[in-house]
């Protein structure tokens, strides 16, 4: 091997490029590369040896060794290359597997499947393929299922009985022996455990290992959304003897440890309808014009030991579960409830974060440590909200106290680039039996905010406190709350789409981009493309996690923050109190691949708890719709798909689709990039953020779905339909036959 004179650098032979090459094919099988990529991945750095990787490529590509899959890039020819990757299953029972190996998906065909399902991970033969096809394959062996429970409705026979799944994640019906019923009786809603599933039998076998109750009853059907999540839902009774055996009167050794806030005015704002009480905010007076506020939070690792039988339910669990009718809690009652719970006039351990501040609520000082509190005063959202008004109450110098800091530190948050995402919240008026006789929509007014930034303070300042280090100091393992920055296409693709209704985004800088957001957030209030604008807008960020290694928070714009104000409803709050006292102890670092596989955890369950969230709210939308068959309503297109378009309804934000079947004066096609769908020969079109008029056709609980059909627009079709052919017997030329868009 030679060295380039000029830099020292190794220049490559001939024969020693290829064999480098192969490798790198061979090691990469899914994925293209550009002689660039190439150079990058072999470390070559010299003009020479990379004119000699262009050449290689070239050479390869003509002996059939790799194929040139777009104009100077190049990928591996090999025939039986395998990948690994996720099925994401297709409605049509065939699937596409994600994979880090692979640049593109794999398309696996129904047949290929080897009884793969949503969510497996699965190792892959990719087929040989040319430039123009898409990369097809076939599922050789399931490393690893993603569950093996499901639910569904029973439907027996004299001899047998078959479970019929809901949902899409089991396209197959489960056969189950009847002496496996578990006492289940016909067209009960049940949950199965696949058993076995011969490689040679289409259906697999199970067997039922809980039965829901009747299809349609409340708790039969919030019961088999957790069930469908594979959420917990009761406490073992181990955890329930160890949760009774926790007191309730306050150990006196250890109140005296304790920095005692009993004497100072500290009240909890929670919703009107909230049990648990997780946090407190106390306020005094200090000299000068500066206040002394702090947000004190229920001491659960005080009364949770690392380890114990009621750690490891809370870890199992990771957060608590909100329905639309419930709370499934992360701890049991006692702690939730009881002895965590802030309750007004009761003595209380906190582990508190205190703060020093000014007039212009800059932090001067801070503090964090092991508290006692006795809380005055239980206010809810609306309570608070009246006095802030201008009504008389308990508290009310007080309040208004914080909330004139609180509105200058969200001042701040947004002067250095915060973005403000204020959702509208659907919530339901339910009767004793659960049935929705109501829809109402929830939105922030600023006692939630004066409550929302207080706790992002004590968030922010407790990640700094661990974060931050000295020149010198190593650092030390601790869980953070994440948000990375939105990829640049899905900003561009938002922009484009929100131009349709006037408004935009400047994606120059960061600082642009959070302002012009801000004010796009402002300028939707209240109109009818709110919801779905602001819905695309949380789709276009990141998802936030948690995780060990910051990054930082890109919405709240904190170099760091973490999350320290629920441990009663979520558990890396628990890990993060006890690291917290750890270090303040002067303790060691903690391993940091444990906590960061228990911040996976914590992740993948915060995620499988929204999903069963708004499964709630999707089944309680379609129930309170059910009664209204035949009737119309105002909506607005929300998505668009290869299968028609979806619409929310204006006064209820329920979402139902319009089959592009039931469009039958055209033929449409979907037209992706534009978020429309497009009729080949009239060229009519129904595009994301139109508003529509929809009867609605029918009510699907077991399928939580809403099917709607368009009303008024079918006769200006037929009308237009009409004119186009008077039109084409004239002999005038035909209009709007423009084809847009592509068939998917």
């Amino acid at each position: 091997m030679s060295k380039n004179k000029k830099r020292g650098e190794p220049i490559i032979g001939k024969s020693e490029l290829k064999k480098c090459l192969g490798e790198l094919f061979a090691k990469h099988p899914g994925l293209s590369y550009n002689y660039k990529q190439v150079a990058k991945q072999l470390e070559v750095k010299n003009m020479e040896t990379k004119r000699l990787i262009v050449e290689m490529l070239e050479e390869m590509a003509e002996h059939g060794e790799l194929i040139e899959e777009a104009r100077g890039r190049y990928k591996s020819k090999a025939i039986g290359s395998y990948v690994t990757g996720i099925v994401d299953l297709t409605a049509k029972g065939a699937a596409y597997i994600l994979s880090e190996e692979c640049q593109e998906d794999i398309f696996v065909a129904f047949p290929n499947l080897k009884h793969a399902l949503n969510g497996d991970k699965v190792k892959v033969l990719v087929y040989a393929r040319s430039k123009s096809r898409r990369p097809e394959g076939e599922v050789v062996e399931i490393l690893e299922r993603k569950k093996n429970t499901f639910v569904g409705i029973i439907q027996r026979s004299e001899n047998y009985a078959f479970l019929m799944p809901s949902g899409k994640q089991l396209p197959y019906d489960v056969f189950i022996p009847l002496s496996h019923l578990g006492g289940a009786k016909n067209g009960d809603k049940v949950v199965v455990q696949i058993t076995e599933w011969p490689e040679n039998q289409k259906n697999p076998v199970g067997t039922v290992i809980q039965v829901l109750g009747r299809p349609g009853n409340n708790d039969t059907e919030m019961n088999a959304i957790m069930a469908e999540y594979e959420l917990p839902v009761a406490f073992p009774s181990k955890v329930l003897k160890a949760a009774d055996r926790i007191k309730l009167e306050l150990p006196e050794e250890e109140v005296a440890r304790r920095r005692d806030f009993r004497d100072v005015v500290t009240f909890t704002i929670d919703p009107k309808d909230a049990k648990d009480f997780d946090d407190a905010l106390s306020i005094r007076e200090l000299e000068g014009g500066c206040y002394e506020v702090g947000v004190h939070i229920a001491d659960v690792s005080y009364y949770v030991a690392q380890d114990s039988v009621l750690d490891k339910e809370a870890y199992l669990r990771a957060t608590s579960v909100y329905l639309v009718d419930r709370t499934v809690p992360m701890l049991p009652e006692k702690l939730s409830n009881g002895v965590c719970s802030l309750r007004p006039n009761e003595e209380k351990l906190c582990f508190s974060a205190v703060f020093k501040l000014d007039g212009n609520a800059q932090v001067l000082d801070q503090w964090f440590g092991k508290t006692v509190i006795l809380s005055n005063r239980r206010f809810t959202y609306e309570e608070a909200q009246v006095m802030i008004e201008g009504a008389e109450g308990d508290y009310r110098k007080e309040i208004l106290q914080l909330n004139g800091l609180a509105r200058k530190l969200r001042e701040e948050r947004f002067k250095n680039g915060a973005i403000d995402f204020d959702r509208v919240e659907v919530k339901f008026e339910l009767d004793e039996q659960g049935k929705p006789l109501g829809v109402y929509f929830k939105q922030s007014k600023e006692a939630n905010k004066l409550i929302e930034e207080f706790m992002l303070l004590a968030n922010k300042k407790v990640a700094e406190c661990v974060g931050k280090i000295k020149r010198g100091q190593k650092p030390k393992t601790f869980v953070y709350r994440i948000h990375d920055k939105p990829m640049d296409d899905k900003l561009e693709e938002f922009n484009n789409f929100v131009a349709k209704f006037g408004y935009g985004l400047k994606l120059t800088s960061r600082k642009s981009l959070t302002t012009s957001m801000n004010k796009l957030m402002q300028e939707v209030k209240n109109r009818p493309e709110q919801n779905m604008i602001e819905t695309l807008a949380v789709r276009t960020m990141a998802k936030a996690v948690y995780s060990t290694v910051n990054i930082g928070h890109y919405g709240l714009a904190f170099d760091y923050y973490t999350h320290f104000t629920s441990p009663i409803r979520r558990y890396p709050d628990v890990m993060v109190h006890r690291l917290l006292q750890r270090y303040l102890d002067g303790g060691r670092s903690v391993n940091q691949e444990k906590y960061e596989e228990w911040c996976k955890h914590s992740s993948d369950m915060e995620q499988l708890a929204a999903n069963a969230e708004r499964a709630s709210i999707k089944y309680k939308q379609v129930e309170f719709m059910s009664d209204k068959i035949g009737q119309d309503f105002e909506g607005t297109i929300s998505g668009v798909s290869q299968w028609g378009f979806y619409v929310e309804l204006d006064e209820s934000k329920c979402e139902g689709l319009v089959s592009v079947n039931q469009l039958e004066d055209d033929y449409y096609e979907f037209d992706e990039k534009n978020y429309c769908i497009v009729g080949r020969h009239h060229g009519r079109k129904y595009q994301l953020g139109d508003k529509v008029r929809i009867k609605v056709a029918k009510a699907n609980l077991i399928a939580r779905q809403l099917d709607y059909e368009l009303v008024c627009k079918e006769k200006e079709s037929s009308l237009q339909l009409n004119r186009t052919v008077k039109n084409d017997k004239k002999g005038n030329k035909r209009k709007g036959s423009a084809r847009s868009g592509k068939r998917k």
